[in-house]
């Protein structure tokens, strides 16, 4: 039998270095932190390494510099930010291996922590280097993956570190991987999932797997604009992926053949620009300057009385530009009768994806879903039935 090393509560870690996997690639403006639900995903973790008395070395990483130092997306707030949230000095090293690190990771006290600069300056990282990753082990004593998000990335960090140190899953990652498997395998019917974001060519491979296994696939946001243009309408200015045809019509005729309703926009919000007021349009109306920003009246509703008929509900990808005001009413409406079903124990209800979460955050509605994930491209892949390099690298054989 396959199992998943985990992190036992009875472990006596007290005064080992214990290097931690986190996702900390949070947006940033101006240095300033705009959302930070991914932080606050991992605390509980970090306390209980805490309360164990144990020496804590977190590695993560921040967009993608592919191999570069960048100065704009170093991990330097985010230190502050962990500090505020600890009430304690989270010490940041401007280098991320070496003989400093060592030596740093054997001299903090029991219970402090040492914040790592961005694992991603380093382009062995991505290369899932075997010499990179023996020298991150050097770092530490054992080894937690509470990295969820990059579990789906055979990185160094994630997967090559793991054979040269005693290695475990963290608790929020084994709560991530327990809850998409109730998703697949025991969830209630009837199921929907309501999926946004840009790319369909991403997503077309969960796309069809959960067209076999849901009721409804409702499809918003600006990956519904392929859609809507291979209807035959005008989307103007619209964001759309190109040379997606065979792949929609698939997505369609599979929906037909497994009896699951797609559900697409029948009407859309659009302006001129991200900065105009909206004006509600059907699709025949749309011209050629216009740029889709939301779902319609029409459309919502019709989704709201979709969420209505479901037992269970996935939700990734938000459905407009909901960090304008103007653009959010269909995504915050969405999550507020996801979050009133889920309350009134008619549904359970979970998002994934750093966008969707902090769209839930943004309306105030996160204490109303069943479970939120932070993860995007590994909820996903995870869902579709893919192995997983950064989980299957915490196996061992029993």
């Amino acid at each position: 039998m396959i199992k998943i090393k985990r992190l036992d509560d009875n472990l006596n870690i007290e005064g080992k270095r214990v290097l931690l996997r986190v996702d900390f690639n949070v947006p940033i403006n101006d240095g300033a932190i705009t959302e930070d639900s991914r932080i606050e995903k991992v605390l509980p973790t970090i306390k209980f390494l805490i309360n164990k008395k144990a020496k804590i070395i977190i590695i993560a990483h921040l967009g993608r510099p592919k191999g570069k130092i960048v100065p704009e997306l170093t991990l330097k707030p985010i230190a502050k930010k962990l500090s505020n949230y600890l009430n304690q000095d989270v010490v940041f090293l401007s280098e991320s291996v070496g003989s400093l690190v060592i030596q740093n990771s054997k001299k903090i006290p029991n219970g402090k922590i040492i914040l790592l600069e961005n694992i991603r300056f380093h382009k062995e990282e991505e290369l899932n280097s075997v010499s990179f990753a023996k020298e991150l082990s050097k770092i530490g004593d054992i080894y937690i993956n509470e990295a969820f998000p990059c579990s789906h990335r055979a990185h160094a960090s994630v997967c090559e570190i793991t054979k040269h140190i005693n290695s475990f899953a963290g608790k929020q990652l084994l709560k991530e991987v327990n809850v998409i498997k109730l998703l697949t395998n025991n969830a209630k019917k009837p199921t929907t999932c309501i999926i946004g974001g840009s790319k369909i060519s991403t997503k077309s491979g969960i796309l069809v797997e959960l067209i076999k296994k849901m009721q409804n696939i409702v499809i918003a946001g600006a990956m519904a604009n392929i859609f809507i243009k291979h209807k035959g309408y005008n989307i103007g200015q619209s964001v759309f992926e190109k040379n997606q045809e065979n792949l929609i019509e698939n997505i369609i005729q599979e929906s037909k053949k497994n009896n699951c309703n797609l559900l697409l926009p029948e009407d859309v919000i659009a302006s001129k620009n991200h900065n105009s007021k909206g004006v509600l349009k059907s699709l025949d109306q749309i011209n050629d300057n216009d740029l889709i920003l939301d779902i319609g009246e029409k459309t919502l509703q019709n989704i709201i009385n979709v969420i209505d008929e479901s037992k269970t509900i996935l939700w990734n990808g938000p459905v407009g530009y909901f960090e304008i005001d103007e653009f959010s009413a269909g995504s915050r409406k969405i999550a507020n009768k996801i979050s009133e079903n889920t309350k009134a124990k008619s549904l359970v209800s979970i998002a994934g994806g750093g966008d969707t979460v902090a769209a839930i955050n943004k309306f105030k509605c996160s204490n109303g879903f069943t479970y939120l994930s932070t993860a995007g491209g590994a909820f996903l892949e995870l869902l579709e039935g893919k192995v997983l390099p950064g989980i299957k690298a915490l196996e061992v054989n029993e």
